[in-house]
C-alpha cells in the first residue's frame, strides 16, 4: 500500500483452473500486488496499480496493459475523463521496441487504448491530459517474452571484385583479407578463386568511394597489397529501395504457406535477413526467382500476433518490423513450466575438496573416467564415486586459483555437458550463458516414462531457473536441487511426438535452449530386447557387428548409423536364429557415431548407441580461445581471437556470434590454430560460441561487451557463423609432449639407507631405500654407472607415502656411481660411490 502497510486480498477458486483475486482499496496512490505460487512469484508479479477516488474529477487510467503483458500480444487499458472538463488527451509508449498504439472513443467519457509491444523488457507508458501527466503517469509495464518462438534465415548478396594475380585453392587457406571504407570502417571479407584462377574478394559495400583491400599471409601483405577499388553509388546496399509486396505481412493463416515477394533489383548489394517471432516457430522457405526478386513464405502452427523483421544490408526495409495477425486452428500444444530460485554456492578455495555431481542412470562407474586441467595447463586424473543409484560425483583438490576444466567421459566419450568449467576462487562472470545442461531428457524419451537431465548453474551465480516442456500433451515436471550448484530435472508426458524443452536463467535462454526432443511411443515389446557383443575397436570403412536378442518379442528390427556429420546409412540386419539378430554396419567417418536401433518403430533400451570410430583424437577440453575479440570491443573496429587447437587433434570447429546485429566474420589458419576475425556494427552484448566436434569448449559461450555508435540497425537477436574442418596442428613455439606439473619439493629432506649404497655383490639383488615423505612431491630418478657402462637392471618400487625401495643387479667388478635425484636436484650424499 502507499503507506507501506501490507493488506491481504480475498482469493476465490473458480473451479476451472483459474482463481479470482478481489481487493477493496483503502488508500489512494500506487499499490503493489504480489502473487505467488508455491512461494515463487508468478509471471509479472509484483503487479503495480494506481488507486484514485471516484469523485476526484481527475483523469484516470486502469487496465492490465499498464502493469504487465506478453510481447506480441496487445496490452489493453482504459482512460476515464469523466467530470474532468475539456482538454487534449495524448499517449506515448517507450521501450525496447516500437509499439503501435490504437485508441477507441467509447462515447461515455472513456477511451479504450491498445498497444502492441514487439520485444520483451520494461515499457514506459505516458498519459497526458492538457499537456500534464495524469495521476500515476508515467506507468511502467513489464513485458515478458514467455512462450515466444523464433526462426530466421539469411540470403547473401555480395559484390565480387577480381584482384590481379593467380591463386590456388591451397594458397587461399593461408590468406586473409579485410576491406577499409572511406569512413575508416574495417571489416573482414571473403577470398575466393575465380574461374580464371584470379584472386577474388566478396564483400557487402556500405559506402561510396575508394576502398582499401589488404590481403595478408601470416600477417604480411602479399604482392601488390593493399589494393584499391572504387564503389559506385548504385552498388551500395540501400534498404529504402527494397520493395516488399503481398498481404502475408499483414494477415496470415495457420498450417499454410503465407507468401510475400521481396524485390532488391534497385537496392544495390547487401544481405537479406528475415526473422519471425510469435506463438509458434514458423517454418520459413525462400525461393530465388533469379531475376532479383525472392518469394518468401512462412508457415505458423499457432494463431496470434507475429513480429516479422526484414533487413537488407543490416538496415530494416520500409515498414519493418511488421506485425502480422495470424488466424486459424492451432496445433493444441500443451505447455507446462516450473520456476525455482538458485542460490550462489560458496566460493571454493585452493586446497579444499571440490565436487561436481551428475546423474547418469544405467551405467557403471568402471566405464566412467574424469580429468581436471588447471589454469596452468596441468592435467590430472580425478576420482569418481557413486553417491547413490545413478548419481555420481567427481572429487578433486585444486592447487591454483582460476578456471579449471573438468572432463567426464563414458567409454572414452565426453558425457553431455562435458567439458565443464569449474572456477576456484571468485566467479568472473555470471548469467544464463554460464549454465550448462545435459542428459537423455534433452535428446529423447518414451511416452508414459520419466526422462531426465542435469542442469549445472554453479558458474552462473544466483538467479531464477525456469524449465518448460511444450508438446502434444502436458508434462509432469519434477525438480531436485543437489545444493552444490547442480540440479536434476525429470519429466513425464503421456503422448508421443515432438516436444520442446526450454531452460531459462533469469528469463534468458541458456546455450542451445530450447531443445527439440522426440518422445517415442510406449516401448511395448521393445523393452525385452538386449544387445550383446557390442564392438569396441571399430575402424572407418571396415564392417563391424553386434547381436540383438529378441527374448520372445514379436516384431521387426531396423537400424541405421548416423555419422558425426549427420549423414545416415542403413545397417544390414540378419536373423541368425529365431531369437537373435545380427546387426552389421560400416562407419564412413571417424569420431562419435550413433546407431539408432528400433523395434516396431520404437527405440530399444539404450538406443541410440554412441560408438567411437577410429583414433578420434579431437578433444574439445584441449581447445582454448584467447584474444582481444573476447574482451571489450568497439563498433566499426575489426577485432579477432585465436582458437588454439594444437593439443586437440583434427576436428570440426564451429564459431557462432549472436548479438544485436550480424557481423562480418572469417576464419583463417595460423600457426597455433585458427584466427577468427569479426567487426560488430551495433553496441550491446554479443555471445561467441566456440564448438569443437559439436561440444562447447571451456568458457564458451563467451560474453563480449561492445561499445560505440550504431553503424547498423539493431535487431532482436542476429546470428553469424563459420565452420572449418581443422587439420592436426603442432605449434613450433612450444615444447612437445605433456606439460610437467608445478612441483613443490625440497630435495635436502630426502634420506637414503641400505647396504646397496656402500657395497654390492655380483649377480645378486642389491637393495637400498629412499625416504621422501617430508620432501613434498616430485619425481625420483635413480641411475647407476660403472667401469664399462650402466648396471644390468635397476627397479624402483613405491612403497607408499613417498617411500621407495630400489633393487639393482651388476655383472662387472669395479667402482660404480649411484645417482639419486628428487626432481632436478641431487639428494644429500648423491652421487654415492659403491664398491662391487
Amino acid at each position: 500500500m502507499p503507506s507501506g502497510n501490507v493488506d491481504k486480498p480475498v482469493i476465490e477458486d473458480n473451479r476451472d483452473g483459474t482463481v479470482c483475486v478481489k481487493y477493496e482499496p483503502r488508500e489512494e496512490g500506487l499499490h503493489e500486488l504480489a502473487v505467488k505460487y508455491n512461494g515463487e512469484h508468478v509471471q509479472g508479479s509484483p503487479f503495480k496499480f494506481h488507486v484514485d477516488s471516484l469523485s476526484s474529477g481527475y483523469v484516470t487510467a486502469y487496465g492490465p496493459g499498464l502493469t504487465h503483458g506478453v510481447c506480441g500480444e496487445p496490452g489493453n487499458f482504459t482512460i476515464s475523463t469523466k467530470g474532468s472538463g475539456a482538454g487534449g488527451l495524448s499517449m506515448a509508449v517507450e521501450g525496447p521496441s516500437k509499439a503501435e498504439i490504437s485508441c477507441h472513443d467509447n462515447k461515455d467519457g472513456t477511451v479504450s487504448v491498445s498497444y502492441l509491444p514487439t520485444a520483451p523488457g520494461e515499457y514506459k507508458i505516458t498519459v497526458k491530459f492538457g499537456d500534464k501527466h495524469i495521476k500515476g503517469s508515467p506507468y511502467n509495464a513489464k513485458i515478458t517474452g514467455e512462450g515466444r518462438k523464433r526462426n530466421q534465415i539469411s540470403v547473401g548478396s555480395c559484390s565480387e571484385v577480381s584482384l590481379p594475380g593467380k591463386v590456388s585453392e591451397q594458397d587461399i587457406r593461408s590468406l586473409n583479407a579485410s576491406i577499409q571504407a572511406p569512413s575508416g570502417l574495417e571489416e573482414p571479407c571473403f577470398l575466393k578463386k575465380l574461374p580464371n584462377n584470379n584472386l577474388g574478394i566478396s564483400f557487402t559495400p556500405r559506402e561510396v568511394g575508394e576502398h582499401v583491400v589488404s590481403v595478408k599471409r601470416m600477417g604480411k601483405h602479399i604482392t601488390n597489397s593493399p589494393f584499391k577499388i572504387t564503389v559506385a553509388d548504385k552498388e551500395v546496399g540501400d534498404a529504402k529501395k527494397v520493395k516488399v509486396t503481398g498481404n502475408a505481412l499483414k494477415d496470415g493463416k495457420t498450417h499454410v504457406d503465407n507468401t510475400f515477394t521481396v524485390d532488391t533489383r534497385n537496392a544495390g548489394y547487401g544481405g537479406l535477413s528475415l526473422s519471425i517471432e510469435g506463438p509458434s516457430k514458423a517454418e520459413i522457405q525462400c525461393q530465388d526467382k533469379e531475376d532479383g526478386t525472392l518469394n518468401i513464405s512462412y508457415k505458423p502452427t499457432e494463431p496470434g500476433y507475429y513480429i516479422v523483421n526484414l533487413k537488407f544490408a543490416d538496415h530494416h526495409v520500409e515498414g519493418s518490423p511488421f506485425t502480422v495477425k495470424v488466424q486459424g486452428e492451432g496445433s493444441n500444444r500443451q505447455r507446462e513450466k516450473i520456476q525455482r530460485q538458485r542460490e550462489a554456492v560458496p566460493i571454493t578455495e585452493v586446497g579444499s575438496e571440490c565436487k561436481l555431481t551428475f546423474k547418469m542412470p544405467g551405467v557403471t562407474s568402471l566405464d566412467l573416467s574424469s580429468t581436471v586441467t588447471s589454469p596452468g595447463g596441468v592435467t590430472e586424473d580425478a576420482e569418481i564415486n557413486e553417491v547413490e543409484d545413478g548419481l555420481y560425483a567427481v572429487h578433486f583438490v585444486p592447487k591454483e586459483l582460476g578456471v579449471h576444466t573438468v572432463s567426464v567421459r563414458y567409454k572414452e566419450m565426453h558425457i553431455p555437458g562435458s567439458p565443464f568449467q569449474f572456477t576456484v576462487g571468485p566467479l568472473r562472470d555470471g548469467g544464463a550463458h554460464r549454465v550448462h545442461a545435459g542428459g537423455p531428457g534433452l535428446e529423447r524419451g518414451e511416452a508414459g516414462q520419466p526422462t531426465e537431465f542435469n542442469v549445472w548453474t554453479r558458474e552462473a551465480g544466483a538467479g531464477s531457473l525456469a524449465i518448460s516442456v511444450e508438446g502434444p500433451s502436458k508434462a509432469e515436471i519434477d525438480f531436485k536441487d543437489r545444493k552444490d550448484g547442480s540440479c536434476y530435472v525429470s519429466y513425464r508426458v503421456g503422448d508421443p511426438g515432438e516436444y520442446r524443452v526450454g531452460i531459462k536463467f533469469n528469463d534468458q535462454h541458456i546455450p542451445d535452449s530450447p531443445y527439440k526432443v522426440y518422445i517415442s511411443p510406449a516401448m511395448g515389446d521393445a523393452h525385452k530386447l538386449e544387445v550383446a557383443q557390442f564392438p569396441t575397436d571399430v575402424q572407418v570403412d571396415k564392417p563391424a557387428q553386434f547381436l540383438v536378442h529378441k527374448n520372445g518379442a514379436k516384431g521387426e528390427l531396423d537400424a541405421k548409423i548416423v555419422s558425426p556429420g549427420g549423414s545416415e546409412d542403413d545397417c544390414f540386419i540378419q536373423l541368425i536364429d529365431q531369437d537373435t539378430y545380427s546387426v552389421r554396419f560400416m562407419p564412413r567417418e571417424n569420431g562419435v557415431n550413433s546407431i539408432h536401433s528400433k523395434f516396431n518403430g520404437v527405440h530399444i533400451p539404450g538406443s541410440p548407441f554412441r560408438i567411437k570410430v577410429g583414433k578420434e583424437d579431437a578433444d574439445p577440453a584441449a581447445v582454448h580461445a584467447v584474444g582481444n575479440g573476447l574482451g571489450e570491443v568497439k563498433t566499426g573496429h575489426k577485432t579477432d581471437f585465436i582458437v588454439d587447437t594444437c593439443a586437440a587433434g583434427a576436428g570440426t570447429l564451429a564459431v557462432t556470434i549472436d548479438g544485436p546485429s550480424k557481423v562480418s566474420m572469417d576464419c583463417t589458419e595460423v600457426e597455433e590454430g585458427y584466427k577468427v576475425r569479426y567487426t560488430p556494427l551495433v553496441p550491446g552484448d554479443y555471445y561467441i560460441s566456440v564448438k569443437y566436434n559439436s561440444y562447447h569448449i571451456v568458457g564458451s559461450p563467451f560474453k563480449v561487451t561492445c561499445t560505440g555508435e550504431d553503424l547498423a540497425e539493431r535487431g532482436a537477436q542476429e546470428s553469424s557463423s563459420v565452420v572449418v574442418e581443422t587439420v592436426h596442428k603442432v605449434s613450433k613455439s612450444r615444447v612437445q609432449g605433456p606439460t610437467l606439473p608445478h612441483f613443490k619439493s625440497d630435495a635436502s629432506k630426502v634420506t637414503c639407507k641400505g647396504m646397496g649404497l656402500k657395497k654390492a655383490y655380483l649377480q645378486k639383488q642389491n637393495q637400498f631405500t629412499v625416504h621422501a615423505g617430508d620432501a613434498g612431491n616430485n619425481i625420483l630418478y635413480v641411475g647407476m654407472y660403472g667401469p664399462k657402462g650402466p648396471c644390468e637392471e635397476c627397479f624402483i618400487k613405491h612403497m607408499g607415502r613417498n617411500n621407495y625401495q630400489v633393487n639393482y643387479v651388476v655383472r662387472e667388478r669395479g667402482d660404480y656411481i649411484v645417482l639419486v635425484k628428487w626432481g632436478d636436484e641431487h639428494i644429500p650424499g648423491s652421487p654415492f660411490k659403491v664398491d662391487v
